[in-house]
């Protein structure tokens, strides 16, 4: 069964989440008018890369939640985006929540801070993964820095079609990004869905390249540097047959039965 996925490619207005939301409501709804049952938003799509945790930092059903909430149960659709969320423990986290068409929520912490920009000493660090079933495809979300961490992504291959991975990740390290989005994809036999921000937030600049990589590590689609909607077909079967034909995943596991 295939899953039509979108990934919203958008600027963000630095810390104004209304004004990030009015921006953002024509282009969810872009991607529902394209098919799309799964949409996904950039990290921290409502106030940019924020660091000012304080100020920033929402309840776990603030005005991001309410927004993704919103389109999820009016368009029938799952959508997903980071949001800094100040949890029960009034720690911050840089937290995707991921809204399904019946209004349930699941959430997932950012693993992995990013301490170039000190991250760590304003949010605290998950230590659970988040895997779900869209439409028989079997997704697992990861947050921008995560993509660095190749171990965690090889832990859940073998129960991932689809590896979501939003990012607030600046063009100085482009080529990162675009590699490391198509390596994982290629270790794991998965297909890697990157959904990046444009413009300019906090002095840095970011050129988007948000991308779909298919299993066999060829790009689906891959955006510039505008704003844009993208949208494409995932297909657990072709995971399946790439596993079946090409058995990387097999081989790895009778290697690290060597090593024990």
């Amino acid at each position: 069964m295939t899953l039509r996925v979108a990934a919203v490619q958008h600027d963000i207005v630095w810390e104004k989440p209304s004004e990030n939301f009015r921006r953002l409501s024509p282009q969810v709804e872009h991607a529902v008018g394209g098919g799309a049952r799964l949409v996904v938003l950039s990290e921290m799509f409502s106030t940019g890369f924020t660091m000012n945790s304080a100020e920033c930092a929402e309840s776990l059903e603030g005005p991001s939640y309410e927004f993704l909430v919103e389109h999820s149960t009016r368009h029938g659709i799952w959508i997903s985006g980071s949001v800094p969320t100040r949890w029960d423990d009034q720690i911050a986290y840089n937290t995707l929540v991921l809204a399904g068409p019946d209004g349930n929520v699941l959430r997932y912490k950012k693993i992995h801070p990013f301490s170039y920009s000190k991250e760590p000493e304003n949010y605290g660090a998950g230590t659970e993964f988040l895997q779900t079933e869209i439409e028989d495809v079997r997704i697992s979300f990861f947050v921008c820095y995560d993509l660095r961490f190749a171990n965690e992504f090889w832990e859940l291959a073998e129960s991932t079609d689809l590896f979501v991975v939003p990012a607030n990740w600046p063009g100085h390290r482009r080529a990162h990004w675009k590699n490391l989005l198509q390596a994982r994809a290629i270790e794991n036999q998965s297909y890697v869905l990157g959904v990046n921000r444009v413009g300019e937030g906090d002095g840095l600049g970011y050129l988007g390249d948000s991308s779909l990589i298919d299993p066999w590590g060829e790009i689906m689609f891959s955006a510039a540097s505008a704003e844009t909607v993208l949208l494409a077909d995932v297909d657990e079967q072709v995971v399946a047959n790439t596993r079946k034909s090409f058995p990387v995943l097999q081989d790895r596991r009778i290697g690290e039965t060597g090593l024990r």
